[in-house]
């Protein structure tokens, strides 16, 4: 026996977190930036490699993409195996081959093709919130399930996405007294890994929510590209988000996005003369037809005005020949036709986004009925284009569309009239100009 010494010294943290990895299937860490999580990774998958007990050990290290994986680990994972006699580089795969047989390879998030057919015993997911969804849940997860795997996720928010949900169900296994989770959450104010100076300049060039997300592990501040992040903050500071009751005798309007393969989203609404628009209520669901959506109406038990639905709903089914409308109405739920402003401007996305940015000024929110709907609003975004150091202008569709589309349609038809008629005269004189 030979004793081997790799050149790799980990932090008190990070060695803490190797003896969690060692008893714990699933670990979700939520890391700031310059935490060391990529060096963590790619030890804890040498680690598995050369110290799992089954048969020719297989571990993995997955990025959002096989050429930023590439980028940011396959140079550390050469340079601690190193030391390791016999040990083998694969430069064309991004595989070491360890005496054992054991191995630690590199793939990309982005090809999940290239993890079907494959077992592991380690799988570390770096950056976990930019993989696609479905990556871990139809192909890694099941690379993991014949030799009881461990997986390790790793990342540093970026909106509530999937690395959010999994960090909710590891706090919720623990919560529960399930051995096979961990959570941990290292916020630069609890690690206090990196100097001041390297921090002022942080905050220099950045806001104060892109440094909570970055360094301070927050979900909660604005995305970025976020569309509605100014008016919503403004609405918390004017303290419009909060405890709103239901006015027993005013009706209730219901503003719908209606999903067919996607989800359905529906804001509940009162609005008074004044203008106001108090938002008490919000519903959304998933795989359901509309006998489900209209007991859930049912069963809420308000005074209903009336029941808003995109002009989609009027389109005709190819299996029945009928449109949801109909259907609707057959079922006793009768639909206003939330109205259309494209002609005025070219673009309805725009126009509806334009009308729900000037109506959240006067919108009051129930936190705790309207929470996830609130969710979809502040994570409602643009996609950033790299190459050209710009965002796109169209919103990227994921599940924060949903309700922020259905709060788009009721903005649209509460949108001031004369409002609507300068900026169409507006549009009709600037036509003129060109003609």
């Amino acid at each position: 026996m030979r004793q081997v010494t790799v050149p790799y010294t980990p932090r008190p943290l990070q060695r803490e977190i190797g003896i969690v990895c060692r008893a714990k299937r699933f670990v979700v860490l939520v890391c700031h930036r310059r935490f060391g999580k990529t060096v963590l990774g790619v030890n804890l998958n040498q680690q598995a490699a050369l110290m799992t007990k089954l048969e020719r050990p297989r571990a993995a290290y997955i990025g959002p993409t096989y050429r930023q994986s590439k980028a940011v680990a396959w140079d550390y994972m050469q340079h601690y195996a190193r030391t390791i006699p016999a040990v083998e580089v694969n430069q064309s795969e991004l595989r070491i081959d360890y005496p054992n047989k054991g191995q630690s390879r590199i793939f990309g998030a982005d090809n999940p093709d290239s993890l079907r057919g494959i077992y592991l015993d380690r799988a570390v997911l770096d950056e976990y919130g930019l993989h696609p969804s479905q990556t871990y849940t139809e192909v890694i997860g099941p690379a993991l399930v014949d030799r009881g795997g461990s997986a390790v996720f790793l990342g540093t928010p970026n909106g509530k996405n999937q690395f959010w949900e999994v960090a909710q169900h590891a706090k919720k296994m623990m919560r529960d007294g399930d051995p096979d989770w961990h959570f941990a959450e290292y916020p630069i104010s609890a690690t206090g890994l990196l100097n001041e100076s390297y921090l002022a300049a942080a905050r220099a060039m950045m806001s104060d929510a892109e440094y909570a997300q970055e360094f301070e592990c927050s979900f909660e501040a604005a995305v970025k590209g976020a569309i509605f992040a100014k008016e919503l903050a403004k609405a918390r500071e004017g303290k419009r988000i909060g405890a709103v009751p239901i006015d027993p005798v005013m009706p209730i309007d219901t503003d719908w996005d209606l999903g067919v393969g996607d989800s359905t989203a529906i804001w509940f609404s009162q609005s008074t003369r004044s203008g106001e628009v108090r938002l008490v209520d919000y519903y959304e669901n998933d795989g359901e037809g509309l006998p489900h959506y209209i007991n859930m109406l049912k069963n809420k038990g308000y005074n209903y005005g009336k029941h808003w639905a995109p002009h989609d709903i009027e389109v005709r089914e190819f299996s029945s020949g009928r449109s949801r409308l109909e259907t609707a109405r057959s079922l006793g739920l009768k639909f206003e036709i939330t109205p259309r402003l494209h002609a005025a401007t070219g673009n309805e996305i725009e126009e509806g986004i334009h009308a729900a940015r000037m109506l959240l000024g006067r919108c009051w929110f129930d936190a705790d009925r309207c929470e996830k709907g609130l969710e979809a609003l502040q994570h409602y975004r643009r996609d950033y284009n790299q190459r050209l150091g710009e965002f796109k202008t169209a919103p990227v569709h994921d599940w924060s569309s949903h309700g922020s589309d259905a709060f788009r349609g009721l903005s649209v038809r509460h949108q001031i009239p004369k409002e609507r008629k300068a900026r169409q005269r507006a549009h009709v004189s600037r036509e003129w100009a060109w003609t």
